[in-house]
């Protein structure tokens, strides 16, 4: 009988030089579910992934489990590895132009993931790229297959990425904030037809990303990542009704209103500490208004509370009255 858990992270953590950047981080994906991992730069959204995937440099060390349909691929044989990595889980990132090759047209190189993903060759994989250029909304595919990267606009490039990214037919598919670079028009696009395909596709999705708009019309899921951990997971509905974490507070409170009257921002103080710098107790607490003593002496557990999310804090706060439809009001302003 096939798991409906698709992919299992647990106790995963990675060190560079010996400074500890992940600190045992716990997630399952299930099959076809679209799950959203937020944060400020620097809290470890894309180290967890690339760790996963093993596309951290030498120096990196990464430890713990990673399973995927049950077996485990972190510290095995290469080859299992490589029968995962573009073929069961696909990566694209946030900047294309860094990604393709810009001497090799884009024809040849979405024919190559075909050629070693699912081995087609010749017409077959001709047609297959041309059709997944198609698929991903490239105008005019058969003209433009043997063009260069830097004919492409920035949109049609993370287009083309995942096309390359669907060659593999992959499972999961974890999208590095795919859409940071482009302006809002075209976020919305590449929005619009990551849902698509996975409506399409039925593949799971890891959304990575700083914006909580894009993540609610992504996914269904949220986990909200400080300082290398998980502090808060759960549904959409759960997190974005009732954030307890006041990290993940301070995410919607910083989100401005493009309506009524002016209002102050609520920032959140400071920065994310540098992994070498980390306080002693909750990572959080320099920068929390909920701080007590017992959140600088001792780190909370990521425990299970009774609405089924997951929180790791002493003292989690509560949704004021009438806060939920502002942010709601904020969130649709965002993106829309």
């Amino acid at each position: 009988m096939i798991s409906d858990n698709l992919v299992e992270l647990h106790g995963l953590t990675v060190a560079f030089d010996g400074v500890k950047v992940l600190h045992g981080i716990d997630l399952t994906v299930r099959r076809g579910e679209a799950i959203g991992l937020v944060g400020e730069s620097g809290c470890g959204k894309s180290v967890t992934w690339l760790a996963a995937l093993g596309l951290l440099p030498g120096k990196a060390t990464v430890a713990g489990s990673v399973r995927v349909d049950g077996q485990e691929i972190l510290g095995g044989p290469r080859t299992v590895l490589e029968s995962v990595r573009g073929k069961r889980i696909a990566m694209i990132f946030q900047d294309p132009s860094s990604s393709l090759n810009p001497v090799i047209c884009i024809g040849r190189q979405i024919t190559e993931a075909l050629v070693i993903h699912r081995a087609l060759t010749g017409k077959a994989a001709k047609a297959e790229a041309l059709r997944l250029m198609d698929m991903v909304g490239i105008p005019d595919a058969r003209r433009r297959f043997d063009l260069f990267p830097h004919e492409f606009s920035g949109g049609q490039c993370q287009r083309l990425m995942i096309a390359m990214a669907l060659a593999g037919e992959p499972d999961l598919l974890v999208a590095d904030e795919p859409t940071t670079a482009l302006d809002a028009t075209i976020q919305a696009q590449i929005l619009d037809l990551l849902i698509e395909l996975r409506k399409e596709t039925g593949m799971a999705t890891i959304f990575i990303s700083h914006d909580l708009g894009a993540v609610s019309q992504v996914c269904e899921r949220a986990c909200v990542m400080y300082a290398g951990r998980i502090v808060e997971q759960g549904t959409i509905a759960a997190l974005f009704d009732n954030p307890r974490h006041p990290y993940t507070r301070g995410l919607f409170d910083a989100i401005p209103r493009l309506d009524g009257p002016r209002e102050r921002l609520i920032p959140i103080p400071g920065t994310v500490p540098h992994p070498r710098d980390l306080p002693e107790g909750c990572a959080f607490s320099p920068r929390c208004s909920h701080a007590a003593a017992d959140c600088r002496s001792g780190r909370p557990n990521l425990s299970a509370m009774d609405d089924g999310r997951l929180l790791s804090c002493f003292h989690p706060v509560g949704h004021p009255a009438g806060l939920m439809q502002a942010a709601e009001s904020r969130i649709q302003e965002a993106v829309s």
